[in-house]
């Protein structure tokens, strides 16, 4: 079915009337849920206290408060752990640890090519972070018989998968095109990656992607199937990195966002960008750190808040790729999907800053509502069968938007999941409408580079990708 996406050149200017909501046919069943994502189910047998304290300090509000809080001095539970693991050095907490001679890490002055046991010394240093990291939260949360289910339902998944995912990983690893591990910040795992297009004629259009992953998972390198695709149409993709639960909060997580868009805007016309084109998107819980950052951005330049090193202005529009905005709305279904409410206000820094952290509740704050118009076009993309998120929470922020005078729209894909838009439709090769819809938007009537999007190349036999459509746990 063709794509009702408006070029960006008929979109109105930020200053205008809202667009229209614009939606596939027969989308409005509403959908049963499932898991947000599998690392984050737990059994009811090893939820914490009910009682939920911030893990870190709270580092900024959207009024530009400071909050100060003290960790329990308790020897037991998490906020012991975590403070134990704080003493440690910050070399054992991100990759930083290890040298900068990954590639692009110079900023991409280097033209020198890594040798293989380069390639293979940054493959086992960003692995072993991960893994580390997930180990010591496995040992926090427990493990119990529905959360183990659901991690082999996790592993036949990516064992399906895994034909695409070792092209990709190759591609990641051993691509020239590919600037990995760009440092952007002072924090743990500051670090972004670059897809850069193969032709470098003139400025690119530029998207800034923040990847999902349930505010646990996420990680820089699961958005390489996007950059591949998007910069083969000559699109920069930047993918930020960010701290996770349990090394940082919600807090944490959009600050880090915010310093690697800043990153990207003060910095991306060296490799190549247009820092007049640049694009914001997220993925999940990608999507809705990203819209809490352009929110945060727009009310500090409206006076609310601190200085600012990049402007709101330069983002010519969002993409929210299957995200939540409401999390008043959200802690309930994530609850009785596995992320159970005692982990996610750990997260969120507790039930008090819900709100705070809810772009579509921000921006219905009597105070804060002049801060609408001055939002770029607010892009929402989502899948009528999306368990994990439902697809309401994309059109609920698409109509309060319209409600308050934004530029915003809501685009929906019938019968599609929480990983089909993202994994299992890109690897099928072919004519993939949300990728269309995206680059018809970033390029507007090119249509030569449009076209390219026809002929990518399968990575997986169909028949694996409806299994894992089956079996996905997300």
């Amino acid at each position: 079915m063709p794509s009702q996406i408006l070029h960006i050149s008929h979109l109105p200017p930020k200053s205008s009337p809202a667009t229209e909501m614009m939606f596939k046919p027969l989308i409005y069943d509403n959908p049963s849920t499932t898991l947000l994502a599998s690392s984050s189910r737990f059994d009811d047998d090893h939820t914490i206290s009910s009682t939920v304290k911030p893990l870190l300090s709270r580092a900024s509000s959207y009024n530009g408060a400071v909050t100060a809080k003290k960790a329990s001095s308790s020897g037991g539970g998490l906020t012991s752990w975590y403070q134990n693991r704080r003493r440690r050095s910050n070399s054992d907490n991100c990759l930083c640890a290890f040298p900068d001679d990954t590639n692009g890490s110079d900023g991409g002055n280097s033209g020198d090519r890594q040798t293989i046991s380069q390639e293979v010394g940054h493959a086992a240093a960003e692995t072993f972070l991960l893994t580390r990291l997930c180990l010591k939260l496995l040992s926090y949360l427990g493990v119990g018989y529905r959360w183990i289910t659901r991690l082999m339902a996790l592993g036949f998944y990516a064992f399906l998968l895994m034909p695409g995912f070792i092209q990709v990983g190759y591609y990641y690893f051993f691509s020239p095109h590919v600037r990995r591990s760009i440092v952007y910040g002072d924090q743990p795992r500051n670090r972004l990656d670059l897809y850069l297009p193969k032709n470098s004629n003139g400025p690119k259009p530029v998207v800034a992607f923040v990847t999902g992953g349930a505010w646990i998972i996420g990680y820089k390198a699961w958005g390489s199937l996007l950059g591949q695709q998007l910069s083969e149409r000559d699109i920069i993709v930047a993918c930020i990195d960010y701290r996770n639960f349990p090394q940082g909060s919600i807090s944490d997580m959009v600050k880090d966002a915010s310093s690697g868009i800043s990153y990207v805007c003060n910095h991306i016309a060296e490799y190549g960008g247009d820092p007049n084109r640049i694009y914001l998107m997220g993925q999940s819980a990608g999507a809705h750190i990203a819209a809490c950052t352009i929110v945060e951005q727009v009310i500090k330049e409206s006076g609310e808040g601190d200085s600012v090193s990049w402007n709101s202005a330069q983002i010519n529009a969002y993409f929210g790729l299957s995200g939540g905005y409401n999390l008043l709305s959200l802690v309930d279904h994530f609850h009785s999907r596995g992320l159970y409410r005692s982990i996610f206000l750990s997260i969120m820094e507790g039930e008090e800053s819900l709100r705070q952290y809810s772009p579509e509740l921000v921006v219905q704050n009597p105070n804060l509502r002049h801060i609408v118009s001055r939002l770029p076009p607010m892009i929402l993309f989502h899948g009528t069968d999306d368990y994990s998120i439902p697809s309401d929470a994309s059109k609920s922020f698409a109509e309060t938007l319209q409600r308050l005078g934004g530029n915003a729209k809501v685009i929906l894909y019938e019968g599609k999941t929480h990983t089909d838009l993202f994994l299992q439709d890109p690897m099928r090769g072919g004519k993939d409408e949300m990728f269309e819809d995206i680059v018809s938007v970033i390029m507007g009537d090119d249509e030569e580079v449009i076209g390219k999007s026809l002929d990518r190349r399968r990575l997986v036999p169909e028949f694996m990708l409806k299994l894992a459509h089956w079996v996905s746990p997300f």
